[in-house]
């Protein structure tokens, strides 16, 4: 009988996921159990579609908190180095500093949503995050601002961590854009919100309530998702399966010793398992910097736009802070429009190579227009705000940008999920850490950058490093994927 909770009709797991990460220690009996034939209700591919939009709606307004939380302070961080006496750059350190703690944590959330589940780990985490958030203004101290936005980035990269793998529980490969287009109907609006209301807060308000505010909206949506959130990890739901079938309790282990040490020995393992995938797997280390790249050029825009708004054009932090719209705008037609585009892609990919089952590289031309594009949006919004061209053409630029940008990281995403299926949280925390510390350090830069080479130059200066590094990678990935996914499977 099955015991990992592999569904046969997962059409995108063309490889399964690799041997070095299913070498947990054996469970005791009952530890065997599997679907009832491919229509199971208990399987998550065979929910029904409003219980699985309204678990990504869940997901995804989560998501949008963790992302409003970003960028909130953008607006407001000359308030606040002038309220707590911080240098520029220790303000730009106290913005920044959220990524490092959305880099690190997946390690041990990912760990422990392959071992309790995904529900549970997104319980703790909201709690997490909204007691850590609302300490960060506590005080006017510049060190727990620091270290509360760092404590509650790693409970709000539960939202970053869980959305992606939870979907690709309930979604079969041949609909991974249409289940990140539900994932992300929320959460791309947040590069917008988060800056408006951080814009408007920090002017009519004291800044302090940034953080209130965002505390107080996870509360309600953490008291929804106890409701409404059901677990989705199928080795999870096999097991509760097995037990239920022996007449044992699903809620908690028992204690006895060897149960115990079986159960540590299996948690142990799992939070290797992250680590071993970026050590071992060649093809997480490829994927991962173009990611970084990405994602890192993104922070450094998301954190200087409205300075430019308010030092070059001369605008107030609320009207600043409204250009954010551009890149929500961007980041919306993204997610609805890349997501169907790339399962459109994949599906030609399939019908053109019937022969054969379908392979995570189907994925690949989906970066191809948007690597080309948004390093060209680079050029576009970095020159008109160097000569100070009207501002529509400015937004105009960042949000063609944002799309490019936005669409980038979807194939490698939907390719982690093909290639590694029941790991693909782990896969993913192996990205993200590399990831989230260039959107940790480009922002660190930005003020240095601009103010040496201006918006025209600064902003050529990243859109050439993408052309360099950027489609190279892309092509070797297309090239020599198969290759670079065997290597570390052994």
């Amino acid at each position: 009988m099955a015991t990992s909770g592999h569904n046969p009709r997962d059409e995108g797991k063309a490889i399964d996921a690799p041997p070095v990460d299913q070498q947990a220690p054996a469970r005791e009996e009952p530890q065997e159990a599997t679907w009832d034939g491919e229509d199971d209700p208990e399987n998550p591919y065979n929910w029904s579609m409003w219980r699985k939009v309204s678990i990504g709606m869940l997901y995804s307004t989560g998501q949008l908190v963790t992302i409003m939380t970003a960028g909130m302070i953008a607006p407001a961080l000359e308030q606040i180095a002038a309220d707590l006496g911080m240098t520029d750059s220790a303000a730009q350190l106290s913005f920044s500093v959220f990524f490092l703690g959305l880099g690190f944590a997946p390690f041990v959330l990912a760990a422990l949503s392959e071992v309790f589940g995904r529900k549970p780990v997104w319980i703790v985490c909201n709690i997490w995050y909204i007691v850590w958030n609302a300490l960060c203004p506590v005080g006017n101290s510049q060190a727990m601002l620091i270290i509360g936005r760092l404590m509650s980035a790693s409970g709000a990269s539960a939202g970053v961590t869980l959305t992606g793998p939870a979907m690709g529980d309930m979604f079969e490969a041949k609909d991974r854009g249409k289940s990140q287009a539900i994932a992300a109907l929320l959460p791309y609006l947040g590069p917008a919100l988060g800056p408006i209301i951080g814009g408007i807060v920090s002017q009519y308000v004291r800044w302090q309530w940034l953080f209130w505010i965002l505390s107080l909206a996870d509360t309600v949506i953490l008291f929804i998702g106890l409701v409404v959130l059901r677990e989705s990890y199928p080795p999870v739901l096999l097991e509760r399966k097995a037990k239920r079938a022996a007449g044992q309790s699903t809620a908690v282990p028992s204690l006895d010793k060897e149960r115990r040490r079986q159960f540590m020995q299996r948690l142990k393992t799992s939070l290797a398992r992250p680590v071993r995938i970026l050590l071992r797997r060649p093809i997480i280390q490829v994927l991962t910097l173009i990611l970084g790249l990405d994602f890192g050029t993104y922070t450094l825009v998301l954190s200087s736009y409205a300075t430019l708004y308010i030092d070059k054009y001369d605008q107030s932090e609320s009207t600043s802070s409204l250009h954010y719209i551009s890149i929500a705008v961007g980041s919306t037609i993204a997610a609805q429009v890349g997501g169907r585009f790339m399962d459109w892609l994949w599906a030609s990919m399939k019908k053109r190579h019937p022969e054969r089952d379908p392979v995570p590289e189907y994925r690949i031309p989906h970066m191809v227009l948007p690597a080309i594009v948004f390093p060209m949006a680079m050029f576009w919004y970095g020159w008109s705000a160097e000569y100070g061209v009207s501002w529509p053409a400015v937004d105009i630029g960042v949000a063609v940008f944002t799309i490019g940008n936005f669409m980038i990281s979807q194939a490698p995403n939907a390719y982690i999920l093909d290639e590694f299926g029941n790991y693909a949280a782990s896969a993913m925390a192996a990205v993200r850490m590399f990831t989230y510390v260039l959107g940790f350090t480009f922002p660190l830069f930005a003020p240095q950058l601009y103010e040496t080479l201006g918006y025209g130059w600064g902003n050529s200066l990243l859109a050439f490093l993408f052309y360099l590094f950027g489609l190279p990678i892309i092509a070797m990935v297309w090239f020599y994927g198969p290759k670079l996914r065997a290597i570390g499977r052994e």
